[in-house]
């Protein structure tokens, strides 16, 4: 019901109040001025999950849902500065548009995290579309 965080600054906090602490966070191994921003991720994480602060459907497909990193995202316009949507995305194929999304959600995890390819139970289409990435690479 209650969360307290407690920031510590340039060096950290004075050891004599470790005692008070139920958990300590730790973002990454990567040294920051204060906890403040660490602060700040662990809020924003945690209030979104509350009811009301997102619309269910914005929750379904994200980043680690399936275990994957989540395919690039595209706005308007078409064209800008001289990159453009990939035309699958604007085919109206929906079929087309979920396999292309499965495959840059796996190409992101692949290039960005493959640790978390690490004994996921991929399926028959993953598994293809991997080899598909790994010849295009090569």
């Amino acid at each position: 019901k209650h969360l307290i965080m407690l920031c510590g600054h340039y060096e950290g906090m004075d050891e004599r109040i470790s005692r008070y602490f139920d958990e300590e966070i730790c973002m990454g191994d990567y040294i920051l001025t204060g906890g403040e921003v660490c602060a700040m991720a662990v809020a924003d994480s945690v209030v979104r999950l509350l009811p009301g602060v997102l619309r269910q459907e914005s929750t379904e497909d994200e980043s680690f849902e399936s275990g994957l990193l989540e395919y690039p995202q595209y706005t308007r316009p078409k064209v800008f500065e001289g990159l453009e949507v990939p035309d699958v995305l604007l085919n109206g194929n929906h079929s087309e548009i979920r396999r292309w999304r499965l495959k840059e959600s796996l190409r992101a995890t692949m290039e960005r995290r493959p640790d978390l390819l690490d004994g996921k139970a991929l399926s028959e289409e993953e598994i293809k579309l991997l080899e598909e990435i790994r010849k295009e690479i090569l």
